[in-house]
Order: C-alpha cells, then sequence, then structure tokens
C-alpha cells in the first residue's frame, strides 16, 4: 500500500542533522502547496524581531518532527512492535502534518483571525485540498486516521502520545530548534539520552528511572524558552502592534473602507467568517508585508502609523502594570492625541513548565518494583514546580 521511493531522500538538517525519507506517500506530501507554504509562516512569530537569526519557519520544524517520530519508531524499546505498519505510517503523516494549518506570524494570528491552527491542520487533510487527494489516493481512510491520531481519539492511543502530549516529538524539536535558532543555550536537553531511556509499557511511552534527570532537564528548558524567547516582551510588542492594526484596518473596512489597500486577502477575516483552504492557503507572512507596505502609506494615519512602526521595529515600550501608571499613560496618549483603543494594551501572560493531567502525564518506570510513577511524583523539582504559584507577568505596552 505504502510504496517506496526509488532511492531514500535525505535532508541536510543543522538540529538533527539528516532527515530520512523513504516512502513516497511523505514525498509527496511535502511537495504539496499546503506544506510549501510553510517556509512563508515564521516559526517563532514575533521573536525575529528580538534574536536576528530566528528566521526560521514551520516547515524545517514540521520536517523535524516526522524524523524525530520516525527515530523513535525505530530506536524505542518495543515502540515498533506496538504498531503495526499502516499505523507507522499514519503517525508519520501525523508528525509531518500537524502544522500544515498554521497562519503567519505563529500563534500571533490566531487571535486576530479567531481560528485555531489546528483546526486548519485537520480541515485540510480531511477537505479537498492537494494533501487530502495525496492522501485519499492511496487509502480513503487515510486522512480520517491522521485526524483521529491529531484529536486523541485513535484506538492505540500511543499514536497520539507520540505527536502530542507533555513529552512529544513537536516539543522534542522546536525546544531544539527554537534554542538553534535564537542562539541561546536555554532550550537544550539530551535528546540522545532520553531516547536511550524511553520505553513502551502498558502501552504507554514511558521514561525509565535512569532517565529522570533527562526529563527535568527538558521541562526546566521549556520553563525558560518560555520566558526567555517566547514571552519575551519585544516579541509580544511586535506581536500587540500587529493586533492593533488589524482592529484598526477591521475599523476601516466596516467604515471606510475606501482606506484599505492591499488588504484584499484579510476580507474574510474583517468579515468574520471562517477562511476556505484556498483562501487560507493563500494567507502567508508575504501577503502580511505587502499589505504593512500599502497600509504605510494610507491616509489613515493609525493604520499607517501601526504599519511602519512593524515595518521598522518602532513598536511599543513597556512596563509592569499597575492601576495608577495605566492612567497616567492613557491620560498622557490622550494628551498627545493617540488613541488608546490602538495604543494602550495589557498583556498578561502566564505559563507552567508542567502541567499533569489526565492521559497526558509523563510516567517514570519505576526499576526496582516495574510500576509507572507519575514525573511529579518521583522528582522533586518537577514536584516544587506543580506545587508551586503560577508564574504571571502583567505588562502596558503603549508608545513613547
Amino acid at each position: 500500500m505504502f510504496t517506496n521511493l526509488d532511492e531514500v531522500k535525505v535532508l541536510r538538517d543543522p538540529v538533527l542533522g539528516y532527515i530520512h525519507i523513504e516512502k513516497k506517500i511523505i514525498w509527496d506530501c511535502i511537495d504539496s502547496k499546503e506544506f510549501q507554504r510553510l517556509r512563508r509562516i515564521k516559526q517563532l512569530g514575533g521573536s525575529f524581531i528580538v534574536y536576528h537569526t530566528a528566521e526560521h519557519s514551520r516547515f524545517p520544524h514540521s520536517l523535524g518532527v516526522y524524523e524525530i517520530t520516525r527515530r523513535m519508531i525505530e530506536d524505542v524499546k518495543g515502540l515498533k512492535e506496538a504498531i503495526n505498519d499502516y499505523e507507522e505510517i499514519s503517525l508519520l503523516l501525523a508528525a509531518l502534518l500537524h502544522d500544515v494549518g498554521h497562519l503567519p506570524f505563529s500563534h500571533a494570528f490566531e487571535s486576530i483571525s479567531g481560528t485555531n491552527h489546528e483546526e486548519y491542520s485537520k480541515k485540510i487533510i480531511l477537505e479537498d485540498s492537494e494533501v487530502h487527494r495525496i492522501l485519499a489516493a492511496v487509502d480513503e481512510d487515510l486522512p480520517s486516521n491522521i485526524v483521529k491520531i491529531l484529536n486523541h481519539e485513535h484506538p492505540n492511543k500511543l499514536l497520539s502520545q507520540i505527536v502530542s502530549s507533555q513529552l512529544d516529538a513537536d516539543r522534542m524539536d522546536y525546544l531544539l530548534r527554537d534554542a538553534y535558532f535564537t542562539g541561546t543555550t536555554y532550550g537544550e536537553y539530551d535528546i540522545g539520552r532520553l531516547f536511550r531511556t524511553f520505553r513502551i509499557f502498558n502501552n504507554k511511552l514511558v521514561v525509565k528511572e535512569s532517565g529522570i534527570n533527562s526529563v527535568e532537564d527538558y521541562i526546566m528548558a521549556r520553563y525558560h524558552m518560555y520566558w526567555q524567547v517566547y514571552f519575551h516582551p519585544v516579541s509580544r510588542s511586535f506581536e500587540i502592534v500587529l493586533k492593533m492594526l488589524f482592529k484598526r484596518l477591521s475599523y476601516l473596512y466596516n467604515n471606510e473602507p475606501r482606506l484599505l489597500k492591499g488588504c484584499k486577502s484579510f476580507y474574510p477575516i474583517f468579515e468574520g467568517r471562517e477562511l476556505n483552504i484556498t483562501e487560507h492557503c493563500l494567507l502567508d507572512e508575504m501577503t502580511c508585508i505587502s499589505m504593512f507596505k500599502e497600509m504605510s502609506s494610507s491616509d489613515d494615519a493609525i493604520a499607517s502609523d501601526l504599519s511602519n512602526r512593524l515595518l521598522n521595529r518602532e513598536l511599543f515600550e513597556h512596563e509592569d502594570y499597575d492601576s495608577k501608571s495605566y492612567e497616567s499613560i492613557r491620560t498622557h496618549l490622550e494628551t498627545e492625541g493617540l488613541d488608546s483603543t490602538y495604543y494602550l494594551y495589557v498583556d498578561d501572560t502566564m505559563k507552567m513548565p508542567y502541567e499533569p493531567f489526565s492521559n497526558n502525564e509523563i510516567w517514570i518506570l519505576m526499576k526496582k518494583t516495574e510500576t509507572l510513577v507519575e514525573i511529579k511524583d518521583a522528582s522533586v523539582i518537577v514536584n516544587s514546580i506543580v506545587q508551586g504559584e503560577y508564574k504571571k507577568v502583567s505588562k502596558i505596552y503603549y508608545p513613547k
């Protein structure tokens, strides 16, 4: 059913070394227009504003998730025996296509459009797209089986755990990849050691007791990457200015549409309707930047100013939130003739590096008892994190 290529394709990768592609269906999906679009979607949203080499896209990340999954199937003791050939290819395709529905500037655009990239990934897999046609041509049930893995609805729960859990191929790739391209060390952990300590036990991916320290490093890598990279206040400022620009464009669409230039691709968003697959595929960061350029000379002063701020890195300043400062800043903006609707924003960020919940825990296989213990009960470090308070940061963003 799943034919091999004439020869194995080997792609060089700066993080994983090499990515190996043996099956024709995998190669065909990579060549599809929906997957190639990921070259035009940044992996880290606005983080390139802070870390100047963070220009990598969702394309190599998706390939990386595929490759880590492939290596897990080959290297993790007991995994290949726990899945059949059909499940193996379904799993590899789920890993490859999990982000195919991503919108511009990573997660920043989701709040603007009111859409979820995971739902669009499933839509592209299930509905009339080049990806769907490639999958259905091999087996008409293949698209729905892939989506079952992504939805955690597949009868073999192990498949979903590998692609989407607290310790999955997705996180394992983006931590290493984002650390590499930002030039930081926060996201580094010993993936080789994790692989050596992974086991399949009771149809779960678990970690041997001797791998506890590797899991602790992985969890702390997530913690530091979130606060040092993903939630960096300057990166957040870019995303906030982006949000304020679209807020203004939506206003113009409903009140003065003649002032909109180069915005036709965004009309479905302004109309509050769901993009179809064709519209979605046309929406990428090149489209956004082209629109920023058009609107930078708009007769609407607010849209022009916000567009120029995004193009030229003239972002909002930030300071810690308190109510007195907020009112003082709002009054100052009004004095300066700046509408606080578009020039004042309070941003709350909160994240825990590990949050155990039903069917999504990290399990440790204890050596003496051959029983499973949840990581928070096996690690003093993780227990301290889980029992501690959520870290929450509130900042005011505004132009100076």
